[in-house]
């Protein structure tokens, strides 16, 4: 046993955590990259002698050692919440093998990360947030925004991430810190359990001094899995695909985590398998496939529900099986539909009873496209799609060029929202990003934006947060500045947190903003509607003199308020208008900023209908005509819900366990191309707020 003494290095807690992050990458298929770009913050007494002290000193060495900048740079943030939607909306764009940390101060800056930390977690991607806490002595306690609990003195406002975490740690000695940071870097990179980790730091701690074993700061690299399916179950699935007359695929998120996109190309034209897509699946397969089909679910288009409703096999690939995807359990009425679910994590794998194929995606699919090379579905069922997929197409034209039907009922000045998208769509280049999250936006993109490039896309729909768009456009900016991104928000969600706008003109990134101005809540004031509740309480108006929120329009400049924040900004007011705004924000300089195009819209112009369903509860009692007519109508729709837990296993599998009449496959005589029950023609809504 050697008895030379282990080399230490002398850091505070702060300075060790910001020189291990520094050191930390990433590999995954042999590529190895800086796992952290960076740690985005606000400073406040928290954090401002600790982690903020840290990240200078790191900054000033490096200055002098080289001319390189510091490997873990720091970026000001104005909003906590914001900062955490950047790193999210970087991760995202870089499929979860890089993302930023993030700082705030005690109390109320860290507890503003708490929604940040739910988006992450939700949509499964991995961020760091580094809270401040307060005083691990507890020597001055209570001191400035500590919350105090009669019941338990080790309790802080912090504690509020554990729900929210996939890891939780609070260092309290420096002693715990490299087990933290382990542990962390543990979940960060996994890709089936990966989300938000918080480590929270509390203020004296940060500046404590330790001796810290060299080794700890060493370059680590941490292998990205992708673990391949097992053989049992690959050949369960193809015997599943055999048996199937009418299966199905829903591409989710998870392909394009796993690059998987090429493997699904060639497993769905090989088979004949129509695609449907997810929100974060959606560019899985390019606008014009054949076997693309579009969006599925409450947002989806007519021609992937259709086939969806009759579908005997689902075959599910990185999804979640959100109640967006599934139309609240209503989507698939087929009586003996089954699902196999591909999905590098086991939890999401074994929902809807289905046959649980835990693997990477693209390891899985490459594997059962290689099982039953011999399976393609009949022809007449490449027809019905080609068929489904034309009607539809024809209408996202008419949404993108309306006719005098719908321009005459327009005011002067006033766009269709389905126009706008169009304009967009049509005049951005293939590999420009078009970013959203919450409004009536997410559902119309999800139908009718045409997806030329595998990461064009980025709408964060499993938490729907309104105020992400612009935050996340900075993130998606920093992960590729070869592309342009469009961040589409309504009136409503920019209002929420138009504050990053600041933060791109001090970072001088590049965004291109389309604020849809429609003085309300769009999406939130059809679902009303839809609900009997009558848009009440959805627009922006005046206060009237009988007290109801139904006055004039608030005079609210929404252009003005961009100008004041330092973007550069151009309000339309006609189609063409909007064509040449989109070309003068192409030819912005990458350097120069963002840039903002204000357009107004009419909310009362819907975009084509999806024939599908959302479960939104309507009051059971009421006095309003309205609202008892759209429970009649609810009522009919939740007749059609599905359980979804149909057999996971085939009759070619067990034989002896599955009887006669239960066995999988379609019935003789059931008609294909019909509803089985299903209501069609009334949507309850479109998109969360």
């Amino acid at each position: 046993m050697s008895t030379e003494q282990t080399a230490t290095v002398r850091l505070t807690v702060a300075q060790a955590t910001t020189r291990f992050l520094a050191a930390q990458w990433s590999e995954r298929d042999g590529e190895r990259r800086r796992f952290f770009a960076g740690v985005l913050g606000i400073f406040g007494h928290g954090n401002v002698a600790g982690l903020g002290q840290a990240l200078l000193q790191m900054e000033v060495q490096t200055e002098r050692a080289s001319d390189a900048r510091s490997p873990l740079p720091y970026i000001l943030a104005r909003n906590e919440q914001a900062m955490v939607h950047t790193a999210v909306a970087y991760a995202r764009q870089r499929d979860r093998l890089e993302t930023w940390a993030c700082t705030a101060s005690v109390g109320p800056g860290s507890t503003n990360m708490l929604t940040g930390a739910a988006l992450a977690t939700i949509n499964r991607i991995p961020v760091l947030l580094l809270p401040s806490d307060t005083f691990a002595t507890r020597v001055s306690a209570p001191v400035l925004q500590e919350l105090e609990q009669p019941y338990a003195a080790d309790i802080s406002v912090n504690d509020a991430f554990r729900p929210l975490s996939r890891f939780f740690d609070r260092i309290t000695r420096p002693e715990q810190l490299p087990s933290a940071l382990l542990g962390a870097m543990r979940v960060l990179t996994d890709p089936a359990d990966t989300g938000a980790v918080t480590i929270s730091l509390p203020q004296d701690v940060q500046a404590e001094a330790h001796d810290w074993p060299a080794e700890l700061f060493a370059p680590r690299t941490w292998h990205i899995a992708r673990p391949p399916a097992e053989t049992a179950r690959i050949a369960a699935a193809a015997d599943a695909v055999r048996a199937a007359r009418r299966p199905m695929i829903v591409a989710g998120g998870g392909v394009h985590y796993s690059g998987a996109e090429e493997a699904l190309r060639a497993f769905a034209e090989a088979a004949g398998i129509p695609v449907g897509e997810t929100q974060a699946g959606k560019g899985s397969l390019p606008h014009g496939h054949p076997r693309l089909m579009g969006a599925v679910g409450s947002t989806g288009t007519t021609a992937a529900n259709a086939l969806a409703r009759d579908a005997d096999l689902v075959i599910g690939v990185g999804t979640r099986w959100s109640d967006f995807t599934t139309a609240s359990r209503t989507a698939f009425q087929h009586p003996d539909v089954r699902f196999v679910n591909i999905n590098i994590a086991g939890f999401d794998a074994g929902k809807h009873a289905g046959l649980s194929v835990v693997a990477d995606a693209r390891e899985a699919l490459t594997a059962l496209a290689a099982a039953v090379e011999d399976f393609h579905v009949p022809a007449a069922y490449e027809r019905e799609q080609a068929a489904a997929w034309a009607a539809w197409d024809t209408r996202v034209e008419a949404a993108y060029h309306p006719d005098a039907s719908v321009t005459g009922r327009l005011a002067d000045g006033v766009l269709a929202q389905g126009e706008v998208l169009g304009a967009v769509n049509e005049h951005s280049d293939p590999r420009d990003v078009v970013l959203c999250a919450a409004g009536s936006m997410p559902g119309d993109l999800h139908k009718l934006w045409r997806v030329r490039d595998r990461k064009a896309y980025h709408v964060e729909y499993g938490y729907s947060c309104m105020g992400y768009e612009i935050p996340a456009a900075i993130g998606v900016r920093l992960a590729d500045r070869t592309r342009d991104v469009f961040a589409m928000v309504g009136d409503g969600g920019y209002l929420m947190m138009p504050t990053e706008l600041a933060t791109a003109v001090q970072e001088r990134v590049k965004l291109i903003v389309v604020l849809v101005q429609n003085n309300g809540f769009h999406s939130i004031g059809s679902l009303s509607e839809s609900l009997g509740s009558q848009r009440f309480g959805t627009e922006y108006r005046y206060r009237s003199a009988d007290g109801h929120l139904d006055g004039p329009r608030l005079p609210t400049d929404l252009a003005a308020n961009a100008r004041s924040l330092g973007a550069h900004v151009i309000e339309v007011r006609s189609r063409s208008g909007l064509q040449a705004a989109i070309a003068e924000a192409k030819a912005w300089p990458a350097d120069g900023g963002p840039v903002v195009i204000h357009v107004e819209t009419d909310p009362l112009v819907q975009a084509p209908d999806s024939e599908s369903w959302w479960d939104v509860p309507v009051s059971a009692v009421s006095t309003l005509d309205s609202t008892r007519a759209a429970h009649e109508t609810y009522a009919r729709h939740k007749d059609t819900q599905r359980p979804l837990l149909t057999p996971n296993g085939s009759a070619e599998m067990y034989p002896e366990a599955v009887p006669e009449e239960t066995r999988p496959g379609i019935p003789s005589g059931t008609p294909h191309g019909t509803s089985h029950g299903t209501p069609h023609g009334t949507s309850h809504g479109r998109s969360q707020p």
